[in-house]
């Protein structure tokens, strides 16, 4: 037998072979290295890029109220004109930039490598961007944050193929929901919206590489703009006995009319009936119909021009705002959907969801102003959305309203519940049925639509 000692608890020597061997499997140059950086880099660019996205949105939406105060007869023209030739220069130039973005990102997950040359491709991302900037500029009811779920999946993509890594679908996940999270400033949100809407199972293993990502980017974003909450330190709550009237209403209201909205933006975009063939035929006039519509409700109202973010804002901190706010917000929240252009539904549902909470409040004037303002854009999200626990959360940390998370969290599944009774398919996944690509060399598949 050797004489020669083993080293202290049975360790193998470390030999210029095996730090040879720990390199290449988890040095730099290795692919487990590279990816940990992919999505390193990956997450802090979507943090700076979802920054630069907002204070532009925010930009945008500035210049264009003061041109309606100036002017406020010429949207009549401009809207309906502005709808026609977004709508155009999207078919033309980046058709994959149309509508919201997260059903590019749902739809590129089946095959990653491709959708990052199409859905989600730099050249569609930077065409959304600077589409949806102009909608804005136009009045329209759109939001910025369905825009930066897919360039914040676009970044993610772009980052993998710099570092020459392997692109899974997770990934896309991961950038989709550090948007969310960036947008929002609501990391918590960020999370669920990945497990629950973009990955469409509970059972989808979140690994800590795609937390990474989300809670990255959110910091970064806060680090750029601040520690703010989006709609301010609201703090709202509600007596029991309230809860129990309001809570019912406002699940089963949000759940009928976001089920309707779902609905009718569905079926106008996969629908075979003659309106729905005609819409398809001539898509300019009927973006331009549709630019009328907004244009005729903005000019009427003075409320209903963007993403509603204001008035929200104003009616949770408890500021009467007219009844008719949120059946006009709705119609033209709808027509913009379906114009065809870019854009996103996010924050216009959430100022949607306060006009609904503003109704009920008339009908239960003792109950908290805040409280059941905030129950209805729960409500509303979530019919529209069918994701309830992102709902929750998102109205949770953007108002802090952790008192009032029981009558939240039992408002989204009721309105969860009743949505799909109204629509059966839930909205992101049968708009991404529109993007699908087929399977590569898959026998008899059919083109994308």
């Amino acid at each position: 037998m050797s004489d020669t000692p083993l080293p202290r608890g049975g360790a193998r020597r470390w030999t210029p072979a095996r730090y040879r061997a720990l390199l290449r499997a988890q040095g730099p140059r290795s692919v487990r290295f590279r990816t940990r950086l992919a999505i390193l880099t990956g997450a802090v660019a979507i943090g700076l890029a979802a920054t630069i996205f907002a204070r532009a949105a925010d930009a945008a939406a500035e210049v264009f109220g003061g041109y309606a105060a100036r002017h406020p007869w010429a949207p009549l023209v401009t809207t309906p004109l502005l709808f026609a030739g977004l709508v155009w220069l999207t078919r033309r130039y980046v058709p994959l930039a149309r509508g919201s973005g997260i059903p590019q990102v749902i739809a590129a997950q089946a095959d990653p490598e491709r959708g990052t040359r199409s859905l989600v491709s730099m050249r569609t991302v930077i065409g959304k961007a600077l589409l949806t900037l102009v909608a804005v500029l136009g009045g329209a009811s759109v939001g910025r944050e369905g825009p930066t779920v897919q360039i914040a999946a676009a970044v993610m993509g772009l980052s993998h193929r710099l570092l020459r890594v392997p692109l899974r679908g997770a990934v896309l996940i991961a950038g989709g929901a550090a948007g969310v999270a960036a947008a929002f400033n609501t990391p918590l949100a960020g999370l669920l919206f990945a497990i629950e809407e973009l990955a469409s199972a509970y059972e989808q293993k979140v690994t800590l590489l795609v937390i990474a990502a989300i809670v990255i980017a959110g910091m970064v974003a806060q680090s750029v703009q601040g520690d703010y909450v989006y709609f301010g330190l609201i703090g709202a709550h509600m007596p029991l006995v309230s809860a129990l009237v309001a809570v019912p209403l406002a699940g089963v209201i949000g759940g009928i009319v976001g089920g309707l909205f779902s609905r009718l933006v569905l079926t106008l975009a996969t629908g075979t009936h003659r309106v729905t063939r005609w819409t398809k035929r001539q898509p300019i006039w009927f973006a331009t119909a549709c630019g009328g519509i907004v244009g005729a409700l903005g000019v009427a109202t003075g409320m209903t021009w963007g993403t509603g973010y204001g008035a929200a804002r104003a009616m949770i901190a408890g500021v009467d705002a007219p009844l008719w706010f949120g059946p006009a917000k709705f119609v033209a929240t709808l027509a913009t959907a379906v114009a065809g252009l870019p854009g996103g539904i996010f924050a216009p549902s959430l100022a949607v969801g306060a006009g609904l909470g503003n109704l009920l409040h008339a009908l239960l004037p003792g109950s908290p102003a805040s409280a059941i303002v905030i129950l209805g854009m729960v409500g509303y999200f979530a019919g529209v959305v069918r994701a309830p626990l992102t709902a929750v959360i998102i109205l949770s940390e953007t108002t802090v309203s952790r008192g009032l998370m029981l009558p939240m969290f039992a408002t989204a599944f009721i309105a969860d519940g009743i949505s799909q009774l109204v629509c059966r398919e839930k909205l992101y996944h049968g708009l991404s049925r529109t993007f699908a690509m087929p399977a590569r060399d898959a026998p008899g598949a059919s083109p994308p639509a």
